[in-house]
């Protein structure tokens, strides 16, 4: 899929799946942290402070245990990737390599599995996905996401051509926004109860 042209900066600015996350829970949200330079006071929140220190930890542990739980022959940790096709950029927990050939991201979650994965987390690794078969020239076709308060358990998660596609498009809208496109706010007004933005959105 191309990119539409515009006057993003290719060469200054990668974008980081955080920022796809914000994205795609709601346009509006990078429209006042990035186009409009409001800060969010992410730094603040404590979910954020624990989750850092969760991936902290999990860095320092031995997690052999999960290579054989996913036919991984080779770890790598706390891995920086760039993709320079698609200008985006991230830090995955671990990328492994698996018995078939093929490459995972694998990404520790500081949060309870309730039967459900979200969106949010799949879109997450599926940029990993892009950004791993650049950089390693492999095929990734799945990710693993293991939850730390639900006694590290871990699931895997399928990663379609269609997945990897749809990522693509959601790069292509965020270089919109970051040019000065103002977006539809969210549907899902829920979203919106503790927004820091939400004394100046435009409903």
């Amino acid at each position: 899929m191309k990119s539409s042209q515009s006057s993003f900066n290719e060469h200054k600015y990668f974008i980081t799946p955080s920022e796809i996350i914000e994205f795609s829970y709601c346009q509006r949200f990078i429209y006042f942290m990035k186009c409009l330079g409001i800060s969010q006071y992410e730094g603040n929140r404590y979910k954020v402070q624990v989750g850092r220190e969760v991936h902290e930890k999990r860095g320092r542990e031995n997690r052999d245990y999960l290579r054989k739980k996913i036919s991984s022959i080779s770890r790598e940790n706390n891995v920086n990737l760039v993709s320079v096709r698609n200008n985006i950029r991230g830090k995955v927990d671990e990328v492994h390599t698996l018995e078939d050939g093929t490459m995972a991201p694998l990404d520790y979650k500081y949060a309870k599995y309730n039967n459900k994965i979200y969106k949010t987390y799949k879109n997450q690794l599926n940029l990993y996905a892009l950004m791993i078969e650049e950089i390693y020239g492999k095929t990734v076709t799945k990710g693993f996401l293991v939850y730390c308060r639900g006694e590290n358990r871990l699931l895997e998660v399928a990663i379609s051509k269609k997945d990897k596609e749809e990522m693509l498009s959601y790069i292509d809208d965020y270089k919109k926004v970051l040019n000065g496109f103002f977006p539809k706010a969210t549907r899902y007004k829920a979203r919106c109860i503790d927004c820091c933005y939400k004394n100046i959105c435009i409903k």
